[in-house]
């Protein structure tokens, strides 16, 4: 469908709108549409009067799958009860932390915090400077490749200091009764043996209930007794499992 330019006083060069395609009878009777470009070759104005033709009558398509979601949020869609919902990270505030949805832009300054070696003392491997952390979080924020599992990152900002003080995580799965997550969090060392662990896995774990999840779980080494108190206080218990090493600490809303 082209535009076509109708000349006259007061007219020249305008476009005049084509009509909606309209259904011509066949042989048997039965209505029959012209075929349309494919949908990425129409212009806007196309657009709409494909959108004008399916209101006018003409059956809609089979609804599809929805979109994958644009780079930077996270969405997990599960089923608490048989309906369906949508998990995204937003900003959660508490008395004195606000958690911010993980962005790249947030690596230059989470380099410094995350920058003393002791924090990888009991899961291994090194810090990294702000162009590999960028590029992590690009990878954490673009999304699991598994469409079952969402990877959920936050910022701690301690509020009084306008300053990022550690992250905190939710891996979200699907299981037979809807949603599942395991936690993690880790905070600098100048930040520590403050709260504030403990005050943003009480906040994460809340949100997380708040938005259906049914099970959280952690996995802990067993010589880290500071994260093993963080744990306690957001209300996870350990079950006696391990893993990997690491023991297992669950909980499950009453």
């Amino acid at each position: 469908m082209t535009a076509l330019l109708a000349p006259g006083p007061g007219r020249a060069g305008r476009a005049r709108r084509p009509s909606p395609p309209r259904p011509t009878p066949d042989a048997a009777g039965r209505a029959r549409w012209p075929t349309l470009p494919r949908a990425g070759r129409l212009t806007a104005e196309e657009r709409g009067h494909v959108r004008h033709s399916v209101r006018a009558g003409r059956p809609p398509r089979p609804p599809q799958d929805p979109p994958p979601p644009h780079p930077g949020i996270l969405v997990v869609t599960f089923r608490p009860g048989g309906r369906v919902r949508t998990l995204e990270p937003e900003a959660v505030h508490t008395d004195r932390l606000t958690l911010l949805p993980l962005r790249t832009g947030h690596a230059e300054e989470m380099a410094a915090v995350l920058s003393d070696p002791a924090l990888h003392a009991f899961t291994g491997g090194t810090p990294e400077d702000a162009r590999a952390l960028r590029a992590r979080y690009a990878r954490w924020v673009s999304g699991s490749p598994d469409p079952g599992t969402t990877w959920c990152n936050w910022v701690v900002r301690l509020d009084e200091e306008a300053a990022l003080t550690g992250t905190v995580q939710a891996t979200v799965a699907h299981d037979g009764r809807g949603a599942a997550a395991e936690i993690a969090w880790v905070v600098g060392t100048p930040w520590q043996r403050r709260g504030i662990a403990t005050e943003a896995a009480r906040a994460l774990v809340a949100w997380l209930h708040r938005h259906g999840v049914h099970t959280v779980v952690a996995h802990i080494h067993p010589d880290h007794t500071a994260s093993a108190a963080v744990a306690a206080a957001a209300g996870l218990a350990p079950t006696g499992q391990w893993h990997e090493g690491e023991a297992r600490w669950h909980l499950t809303p009453g």
